[in-house]
């Protein structure tokens, strides 16, 4: 399986922005991607909230967002061209081949197809295929580190629960 990027915030503290922004959303991702190790296929689909919300759901859905923002916002292509559900909620929707190492390896891959996708851009080009209008690139990168520390939240009070059990 494909890792992400071992840079850590604290080795970042003197670089430019961009090295910034970029290991703080790779921690978050790592972080989110390791809440499904060592689980088994039924503790990470455990229902645990009246929401869709499951740990297998939640990396899920982060393969979604990593979609939206580096694939559907950049190259403006239709969600149902990339393959992705229509709406954020459906993207928590788990099918009967959803099994965490393609789950993990599908959130992988769609991390790695981000980063290629931002490599050549700058943090103030403008990504013109999101559904809220025209937005920079550096304002992406606020909004998925809010969105992923947001859900590494969520994942790490799901799995003490799950463990717990």
């Amino acid at each position: 399986m494909s890792s992400l990027p071992l840079t850590f915030a604290e080795d970042v503290i003197n670089r430019p922005i961009r090295t910034q922004f970029e290991a703080f959303i790779d921690e978050h991702r790592r972080a989110l991607n390791a809440c499904l190790n060592g689980l088994t296929e039924e503790q990470a689909r455990r229902s645990l909230v009246p929401s869709r919300t499951t740990l297998l759901g939640l990396v899920k859905h982060a393969t979604f967002v990593e979609k939206v923002w580096f694939d559907e916002a950049i190259t403006c292509r239709p969600r149902a061209e990339i393959g992705i559900p229509a709406t954020p909620d459906e993207s928590f929707i788990l099918d009967d081949d959803d099994t965490i190492a393609r789950v993990q390896q599908a959130h992988l891959k769609a991390c790695e197809a981000s980063r290629l996708a931002t490599s050549s851009l700058e943090l103030d080009s403008v990504l013109n295929g999101n559904r809220r209008g025209p937005l920079p690139l550096r304002w992406v990168y606020l909004h998925l580190l809010r969105e992923l520390a947001q859900h590494c939240g969520h994942a790490d009070i799901l799995r003490e629960q799950i463990l717990s059990q």
